[in-house]
């Protein structure tokens, strides 16, 4: 088991480091872009814009309206596995 929990914390350490480096080159990549929305880059074409959605404040809501905010409310069950 302590062999298999190594192997995990190997991954995880490369996982992050490889996150770092997408965000490095994704940052890069809008910074190259500059105020355009999209840019072909050979076989690429490439997008980043605004993407606009809307959310329900559930604090705000439990705050006016505590009633209907519990008769909405639903609860689930997860497992989290963590390792010290």
């Amino acid at each position: 088991m302590e062999a298999k929990v190594m192997e995990l914390k190997e991954l995880q350490r490369m996982q992050d480091e490889l996150e770092a480096e997408i965000d490095s080159l994704k940052d890069a990549i809008k910074a190259a872009m500059g105020d355009q929305e999209q840019i072909i880059a050979g076989a690429f074409k490439i997008t980043y814009k605004a993407v606009s959605s809307s959310r329900v404040d559930t604090t705000a809501l439990k705050k006016a309206m505590p009633e209907v905010a519990a008769q909405f409310t639903k609860t689930t069950t997860s497992h989290r596995l963590t390792i010290a």
